[in-house]
């Protein structure tokens, strides 16, 4: 996959450091490691018709790509053959030219619960850390925002970006096979950082606090969401095992203690934006994610607990800012 477009786009904006600081040198190390089903994937995306959509729309719950009628019945059955091969997809949904991907995440849910209550879009530098395939980042992009980066270590939720991208070419979006650690210390270039489902993945989350700190510029906004438990500001959860048949799940704090976290780290204006039990309309499994998913890990008989006794997914969004 080249670059140049990208690379374009940040040389004489706020990302040049990136760009100067490391950027093409991640981005090779990453090419140069590819996953194992890498070649099946590229496969998928070649044998998507090349035809020009007649409408793209990102500013709707479901990212839609084209019209039924832009393909013939051959041309969509080959479409969906494709998109198939790109599976599990988690976040969405999307619509490719009348085929409905019904995703895991009903990720418009969030949007709509976290949109009003952030600083406007237009005209911003955003970094989606833990973006997945990018529907977040579309309707950042739908939003107004200037540059969007999305940053998912997961090569098959970078293929499925790409699958799109080869349709959506004008917004300027991109969804690059990066951690955090990636980036550039002490960049100090974005306007707005989301970090959305990653904090209980991280096994020092502080140092995760102070790396989303030090993307932002002086003054730019924090958009954190993370699995919380009930409690007082002392609170946090270490899971002995698993959590929600999750094994990578690591400090669940209280939302006091998450706030004092966040004052702790540097951040200014901390505000809690929304406080939500993940419900299985909102995560569940599909025709187009087979695997299990949240119905299956909470306790048949109590919905309120995991399927190894703990409170179940409960989530809140915080917003914060960097210093001045």
């Amino acid at each position: 996959m080249e670059y140049e477009d990208l690379y374009a786009h940040l040389a004489h904006g706020p990302l040049q450091a990136w760009l100067d600081r490391g950027l093409v040198r991640s981005l090779q190390a990453a090419h140069a490691a590819p996953h194992g089903d890498m070649e099946r994937w590229q496969q998928a995306i070649r044998q998507l018709p090349q035809t020009r959509p007649s409408r793209i729309i990102l500013d709707a719950d479901t990212i839609t790509i084209g019209a039924k009628a832009d393909l013939s019945d051959s041309e969509r059955k080959q479409t969906e053959g494709a998109l198939r091969l790109l599976h599990p997809w988690r976040k969405g949904p999307y619509d490719f030219f009348g085929i409905g991907i019904d995703t895991e995440w009903r990720s418009d849910w969030k949007w709509k619960r976290i949109a009003p209550h952030i600083e406007p879009l237009r005209g911003r530098t955003v970094l989606d850390v833990g973006c997945g395939n990018g529907y977040h980042c579309w309707r950042m992009a739908a939003a107004g925002a200037g540059t969007v980066i999305g940053i998912d270590p997961t090569w098959l939720y970078v293929m499925q970006y790409r699958a799109m991208r080869r349709y959506i070419t004008k917004p300027p979006v991109w969804v690059l096979p990066l951690g955090i650690e990636q980036l550039a210390a002490d960049l100090g270039a974005f306007d707005t950082v989301f970090s959305m489902g990653v904090l209980y993945h991280r096994r020092s989350p502080f140092d995760h606090l102070r790396e989303l700190r030090q993307a932002l510029r002086p003054g730019g906004q924090l958009v954190l969401e993370t699995l919380i438990v009930e409690g007082d500001e002392n609170t946090v959860f270490l899971p002995p095992g698993r959590y929600a048949s999750m094994r990578n799940v690591w400090f669940l704090p209280s939302s006091a203690a998450l706030e004092k976290w966040l004052l702790r780290a540097g951040f200014r204006n901390v505000l809690l934006i929304d406080d939500t039990v993940t419900s299985t309309q909102e995560q569940r499994s599909t025709d187009w994610m087979r695997f299990h998913s949240l119905p299956d890990f909470l306790d048949p008989t109590d919905p309120g607990r995991t399927v190894e006794g703990h409170p179940a997914p409960r989530r809140v969004t915080f917003t914060a800012s960097s210093p001045w």
